[in-house]
């Protein structure tokens, strides 16, 4: 069993769909709560806390700068969050992945290594500094939101990581806005058409 804190719905329904929600550096398991249930009326929730602290702000994986992640710690947490969700995704009818900046990146990381794992992934403002392998994502469903002037996610890195799903068989959407790393009205909406 992986030990978690998390915060989730009741199991009203063991095959409804369930939606994860993953917070970005700082954030914590509230953070996209109550928007997932705005966004997905009905649909269960489980938002994982990440468990690694930086200087007091938690995240899901260690990095040693801005963009430079420590690829071991990755690739350990990446398999220790991925049990985390076939555990708690049970017979879901559909697995769905929301996450916002590092808790975007933790999600990609989880489809580059599980292809299966879900079928709807949102990406808000995801950072991929290195080639993920070549995965099968047929069937699968990925929107990457971002900003045009983010300077924590650039632009070539988001449109490099969309190209990377499409020609790996995902259906692929992407939705910038003009700003930065922030999340903005319009993105949200291209989630809720999304979801």
């Amino acid at each position: 069993m992986s030990s978690y804190q998390f915060r989730a719905d009741p199991a009203a329904d063991a095959t409804a769909p369930v939606i994860f929600l993953f917070h970005g550096t700082g954030g914590d398991e509230n953070q996209f709560f109550e928007l997932a249930g705005q966004l997905l009326p009905g649909v269960r929730r489980v938002a994982p806390r990440g468990d690694v602290s930086e200087q007091g702000a938690l995240r899901y994986f260690r990095r040693t700068g801005e963009g430079v992640y420590d690829m071991d710690d990755l690739a350990q947490r990446t398999r220790a969050m991925t049990e985390f969700v076939r555990e708690q995704a049970g017979s879901a009818s559909r697995v769905i992945g929301l996450g916002y900046s590092n808790g975007a990146n933790i999600l990609a990381s989880m489809q580059f290594a599980s292809p299966d794992l879900f079928d709807q992934a949102v990406l808000m403002h995801p950072l991929i500094p290195f080639a993920p392998p070549a995965a099968d994502f047929s069937g699968r469903r990925v929107l990457i939101t971002a900003g045009r002037r983010d300077p924590i996610a650039p632009a070539s890195a988001t449109q490099v990581l969309a190209d990377y799903f499409s020609a790996n068989g995902a259906e692929t959407q992407l939705a910038w806005h003009e700003g930065g790393h922030e999340l903005r009205q319009d993105e949200l909406a291209a989630i809720q058409a999304f979801l």
